[in-house]
């Protein structure tokens, strides 16, 4: 691919996914027929059936608008969740053809968004773009950053190590003001700012992004899909002696940030890891793990009328944050709405997600926690301050020895709603199982709200298959039933 921007006037075509892919396809949806079609057993503790609208069906769901065989063009369907709400998320289909473009660098991409402004804009990711790069492309090491900043990693450590500086404040200082002069160096590099009015689309399996934040900062109407997200890391993470009983180190940087207010934002059929840099390949210092990750996908500061679909989270410890703050400054209260469907968790820590504020809606994902991931496993759902987190028909797969009350996390919050949701096969009342385990600190039945912006609810038995089969990265408008999805 030339490293310049390629405007096009017709869309990529893309190849077909194989024979063995459309019959993985057909047999998940042959079984998720069976599965809906099956009664579920009772539930160890009494749960309301789901209402009418929501009763589970047999077919593989398809609520975005198609569009023409160009991905890019494709839209979020009517109430496919809160994106689809209040005018619903277009992106960049109704870009003009010299608004379509071909990117394989990090110049690219930025020159495509500086040109098209906020005009509907299509842009098509080929090959993985490395964040931490040149504008040629050439890589560019935390090392090189930090040479250039005058910034010594041993003089930080020694110049801050508690017991020379102590645990009483946060490090300042020459050595500290060197250290936030390369990470502002590095943030200048991998945080690229999403305009208004655009779609990003992977061209191609393999398409995406290496080290990258994807920063959708108050913008309107933003589609991200079909990307690998990758490794997301912080070269210059912060000594905080007073972070904890111990202190921690604390990084910069998700993969995607929906932060300052941004709206009708739809993320679908993406693949989000730490990997190759996973955190138990990460030092310690200080006898804490020189944390090099945030968040894998946050939505934050008053941001609103967002959906994340079919994507695939892996290896991460703090994953989805909806709403940073117990404080209202940031103007929290009224929006983080937040939709939730058919991703998959595997091998997470926690904030699956974590909620503040907002009316969540969690149904049919995957999760499973195993003995043998990266990330010790915390909590999958965060019950944080003011938050309406509903979470209905989801299929949970816990390692032996993790306790079901686990999957409730209590941060601050007073109330959630759990419904027919299925704990290594068992129907489960999440909600009941933590308030058995913890008397001291319950939580209430939430009637405040009922989420009603969903095309489809699945039969939680049908939700492994499924997911398995159709989350992550896909090819949108072929025979497989699950890419245009």
């Amino acid at each position: 691919m030339p490293t310049t921007v390629t405007p096009v006037t017709q869309p990529v075509k893309l190849r077909r996914p194989g024979p063995r892919r459309r019959s993985l396809a057909a047999c998940a949806v042959a079984l998720i027929g069976a599965l809906s079609a099956a009664p579920a057993p009772a539930p160890a503790h009494p749960t309301p059936p789901p209402a009418a609208s929501d009763t589970p069906g047999t077919q593989n769901p398809g609520t975005q608008n198609p569009g023409t065989q160009n991905p890019g063009t494709q839209t979020l369907g009517p109430r496919d969740g809160w994106a689809s709400a209040d005018g619903g998320t277009t992106g960049g289909a109704a870009a003009a053809p010299q608004h379509i473009y071909d990117v394989s660098t990090r110049a690219d991409l930025l020159a495509a968004f500086a040109e098209a402004g906020d005009a509907p804009k299509i842009v098509r990711v080929h090959g993985l773009i490395h964040a931490n790069s040149t504008d040629a492309g050439d890589p560019l090491t935390c090392d090189d950053l930090a040479a250039r900043a005058g910034f010594s990693l041993a003089d930080y450590l020694a110049a801050y190590d508690p017991a020379v500086w102590g645990t009483d404040s946060v490090p300042s200082g020459p050595l500290e003001d060197a250290r936030r002069a390369a990470a502002s160096q590095q943030s200048a590099l991998i945080t690229l700012k999403v305009p208004a009015n655009t779609t990003i689309i992977g061209a191609a399996p393999g398409a995406g992004f290496v080290g990258a934040t994807l920063r959708i900062d108050g913008v309107d109407n933003v589609i991200v899909r079909h990307l690998e997200l990758s490794d997301t890391y912080d070269c210059f993470p912060q000594w905080d002696p007073t972070d904890g009983e111990t202190g921690a180190w604390n990084s910069e940087y998700d993969s995607i940030q929906v932060i300052n207010g941004a709206t009708h934002v739809w993320i679908d059929h993406n693949a989000f890891t730490d990997a190759p840099m996973t955190d138990d390949t990460l030092p310690t210092y200080f006898g804490s793990t020189y944390q090099r990750h945030d968040g894998a996908l946050d939505v934050t500061n008053g941001s609103d009328l967002v959906t994340i679909s079919w994507n695939t989270f892996r290896d991460h410890d703090k994953t989805n944050l909806i709403g940073s703050t117990d404080s209202e400054t940031r103007g929290d209260p009224g929006r983080l709405r937040v939709t939730f469907h058919h991703n998959l968790y595997e091998g997470i820590g926690q904030r699956a997600p974590r909620v503040r504020w907002g009316e969540v809606d969690v149904y049919n994902n995957l999760y499973r926690v195993t003995n043998e991931q990266v990330v010790a496993y915390h909590y999958s759902l965060g019950v944080g301050k003011e938050s309406h987190l509903w979470a209905e028909a989801n299929a949970f797969s816990l390692a032996p020895g993790i306790d079901p009350a686990r999957i409730l996390g209590a941060y601050g919050g007073t109330q959630v709603r759990t419904e027919n949701n299925l704990v290594n096969g068992v129907p489960t009342d999440l909600r009941a199982v933590f308030n058995a385990a913890n008397p001291e600190a319950t939580f209430a039945r939430d009637t405040t709200w009922k989420p009603t912006l969903r095309a489809r609810v699945d039969n939680p038995r049908a939700v492994p298959a499924l997911v398995q089969a159709f989350a992550g990265p896909r090819l949108a408008g072929t025979s497989n039933p699950g890419a245009g999805r």
